[in-house]
């Protein structure tokens, strides 16, 4: 999966965030260290997501757009 982010910069490095899943940010000293961070918060991110999603009970389905 891709995702978009958004990095800005500051004196202490990049933040970064993912605007399609709320609440999915990270930080690096640089911009690779920054993607690369993000990257990890993402997988646990949809981790997170898809236990909660069991534990409820949803069921799963892909539709394609």
């Amino acid at each position: 999966m891709k995702y978009t982010v958004v990095l800005d910069e500051s004196e202490d490095g990049f933040a970064v965030s993912v605007p399609g899943l709320p609440g999915c940010h990270s930080q690096g000293r640089t911009e690779a260290e920054a993607v690369a961070n993000i990257a990890e918060a993402i997988r646990e991110y949809l981790e997170v997501v898809r236990e909660l999603a069991r534990a409820a009970g949803a069921k799963r389905v892909e539709v394609e757009v």
